[in-house]
């Protein structure tokens, strides 16, 4: 199937890890199995939230936070759809914190790619849930002094299903991961590190290069306790970190 939008006018920044999202998502979608008719992308609001409109699928804009519910309603309604949900850090971890904390825990069959730049960027740079201590922004001149939101940790803690993390310039890895996602039957998680180069100086291509690695071939996603042990390393693990089964309601 053809995933590739005729809306070329994509309201990003040059450089922004988006656009390598994007062509990850496309490459994942073409090789789904899904048609066009059967996929439903999922949003709210913040600049990742635009990528349903890039895309040639159905698609539903919710409100600012209000992504996953939006979500869960669909697949409610009609569970032949495929349903993926595209939006930020902001609008999942901040706004729709509680949303994705009650997603996780009712397991409906969602595919949930986050965006995590640690910085709100469609309102011009505050920082993020994501968003790293002492990070400087024009609202927190003196560096945030909040701890940074752990989406894979806390979604291990509440026995997740499926939930990976992806880098966004390493196109082709990102998308084995969306592909493993999409085809998982439950609630998956993928927390995709992408750079704003606009309102994060910080979190750069090499700075996310250099705080991450994959994990092994022989690791086992399985073990949840090995698992929790490596989303909360100083390093960000790539891969499946934590995969518990397939039941969804």
């Amino acid at each position: 199937m053809n995933f590739e939008s005729d809306n070329q006018n994509i309201a990003w920044c040059p450089g922004c890890g988006n656009f390598a999202i994007h062509k990850a998502l496309l490459a994942a979608l073409d090789e789904s199995g899904f048609s066009n008719q059967e996929t439903v992308l999922v949003s709210g609001i913040g600049q990742a939230a635009k990528m349903p409109q890039y895309i040639k699928a159905n698609y539903f804009n919710g409100l600012h936070g209000r992504a996953i519910p939006a979500a869960r309603g669909i697949a409610l309604h009609n569970p032949e759809l495929k349903v993926i949900l595209t939006s930020g850090d902001g609008d999942i971890y901040g706004e729709g914190g509680n949303h994705f904390i009650a997603g996780i825990r009712a397991n409906q069959n969602i595919s949930v790619f986050v965006s995590n730049n640690m910085v709100y960027g469609l309102t011009k740079g505050q920082a993020s849930p994501t968003a790293q201590l002492g990070f400087v922004t024009k609202t927190q001149p003196k560096g945030n002094s909040n701890e940074p939101f752990n989406p894979i940790a806390t979604a291990i803690a509440q026995n997740i299903s499926f939930a990976a993390r992806a880098l966004a310039a390493d196109i082709d890895k990102t998308k084995e991961i969306m592909l493993k996602a999409i085809h998982h039957e439950g609630f998956a998680l993928i927390d995709i590190l992408q750079p704003c180069v606009s309102f994060n100086s910080v979190n750069t291509y090499q700075w996310f290069k250099e705080n991450s690695y994959y994990l092994e071939d022989d690791y086992d996603p399985h073990d949840r306790v090995e698992a929790f042990k490596r989303a909360i390393e100083e390093k960000f693990a790539l891969g499946v970190v934590y995969e518990r089964g397939t039941v969804s309601h």
